[in-house]
């Protein structure tokens, strides 16, 4: 509950790195348009696989975003950060001299840190011996890179830097922490979300448990057959209302209130019981109730075991016959591991600006087990003043975010 020391959460900027777009304004053509960029993956050599299609981000030119620092010294999800947060300042309409003379924070969100560049030099040690590896690619392998390389990039030197890899609910991890400092006071702006690159690694770990996908992602479909791999980051600028208010900042959204919990029930099947609580600590903090809610922006991996757990804890929230309606944007972006709920935050604070609600695309017939309206297919109008946008991770990591429409506009 709120105390009289609370400070409101706004969000006044957004940065995206996709598979379907790069920037806010392609990232939200493409959540319009139900866009899916599925190919075969170039990341790492696929030979054996039984099937290898993803989500890259192909055409990307981080130089473009990137401009004080080598980007030699930066591996790929740095590189997605960094260009993500960039676009999130220009998008809050602020520079790296401003935010250079406040107390400022950057949280990034992430599973996989630059694992990419580790099972680089790993195949390059095995092929070629020890002698042949890079110094400078060992160099930027810490995951701790992912934020750190924002401040550096940004010239921020009264900053705390924070990576948290709380693996797929990473994103929302990132963003609850920066909530979290703004509303207490101890910082009033925050860069936060989440970054991920494709990597051998966690592609092969999906694949020996029986879950990546042979041609696309149908989340809550009776016939899914898994996740697609993904890659990207999402980065929003969060204020403090009076510091947004003081610099006239245009307000995208609000943030209303999170949730986090972790039950270590398993290693990777998710619990009904944490995610339906979960929710309910998000909407308690928010200070909202269920029937507030104008639709849920879930996991859906699109694998057997999340899907139907996910939509009965919806159920046991927002009741069987009354739950909003509840959609995937995996289908489209793939699983973006530690940038899948901070795209996704993005994509909820777009459909609360431009009155809409993104579709579940590849669906062609709802499991009844799941029993939700996913929004098949095509995008729907709509005004949603709150959404909730669920994180679930690996190890019963939880984390939902709620945002809301500024000026708040209760029905």
């Amino acid at each position: 509950m709120e105390d009289s020391t609370s400070h409101r959460v706004v969000i006044t900027g957004t940065g995206v790195v996709s598979s379907i777009g790069v920037g806010t304004a392609d990232f939200l053509a493409g959540l319009r348009s139900g866009r899916s960029e599925v190919r075969p993956i170039s990341a790492f050599d696929t030979t054996g696989f039984a099937q290898a299609l993803g989500c890259e981000v192909v055409g990307f030119d981080p130089s473009e975003w990137i401009r004080e620092t080598d980007l030699d010294t930066l591996g790929r999800a740095s590189q997605f950060s960094v260009s993500a947060a960039r676009m999130a300042l220009d998008d809050a309409g602020l520079t790296p001299g401003e935010l250079g003379l406040r107390d400022t924070l950057v949280t990034v969100g992430t599973t996989d840190g630059e694992a990419r560049d580790l099972d680089a030099l790993v195949e390059t040690e095995l092929r070629q011996g020890p002698a042949a590896m890079a110094p400078h690619v060992a160099a930027r392998i810490p995951a701790g890179r992912l934020s750190a390389a924002v401040a550096y990039e940004l010239g921020l030197s009264r900053v705390e830097a924070v990576t948290l890899p709380t693996a797929c609910a990473a994103g929302n991890y990132a963003i609850g922490y920066a909530f979290d400092a703004i509303r207490a006071g101890d910082v009033d702006i925050a860069l936060c979300g989440g970054a991920d690159a494709m990597c051998r690694k966690t592609f092969t770990g999906f694949y020996r448990i029986g879950t990546i996908a042979p041609e696309r992602c149908q989340p809550f479909d009776k016939n899914r057959k898994g996740i697609l791999t993904g890659e990207g980051a999402g980065m929003l600028v969060l204020e403090s209302l009076e510091s947004a208010l003081a610099r006239g900042a245009r307000i995208h959204a609000e943030v209303l209130g999170a949730g986090l919990n972790c039950d270590a029930h398993h290693p990777v099947a998710p619990d009904e019981d944490s995610i339906a609580d979960c929710m309910r600590l998000a909407l308690a903090d928010a200070g909202v109730t269920p029937a507030d809610v104008d639709f849920i922006s879930a996991h859906g991996t699109g694998t057997k075991a999340n899907d139907v757990t996910e939509a009965a804890a919806v159920r046991r929230v927002y009741g069987a016959d009354t739950a909003p309606p509840t959609i995937s944007m995996k289908s489209m972006l793939g699983h973006t591991m530690g940038a899948a709920s901070a795209l996704a935050s993005i994509g909820c604070v777009l459909a609360i600006t431009e009155g809409f609600i993104p579709p579940t695309i590849n669906h062609v017939e709802t499991d009844p087990e799941c029993g939700l309206d996913c929004v098949p297919n095509e995008a729907v109008d709509s005004r949603p003043r709150i959404v909730q946008n669920n994180g679930l991770a690996f190890g019963g990591n939880n984390a939902v975010v709620v945002f809301g429409a500024y000026p708040e506009e209760r029905r």
